[in-house]
């Protein structure tokens, strides 16, 4: 692997931060509230089931 001049490695690396495409405030908030949605959705849908299990469980384990 071939050594790099640090001021050349400098400003390769400056051009690379140059070309992301950085997302908007909106977009970052949008995207958040996405991701808390979801989680509140995934917890309620698997509180549900492990209650379901839990109840099934239970009355089969009360039978005998």
């Amino acid at each position: 692997m071939a050594m790099t001049n640090p001021v050349q490695f400098i400003q390769q690396t400056r051009a690379e931060v140059a070309k992301i495409s950085w997302p908007t405030r909106r977009e970052v908030l949008l995207t958040t509230v996405m991701v808390f949605l979801l989680a509140v959705v995934a917890a309620t849908f698997f509180f549900f089931v492990d209650l379901l299990i839990r109840t099934g469980l239970t009355e089969l384990l009360a039978a005998f």
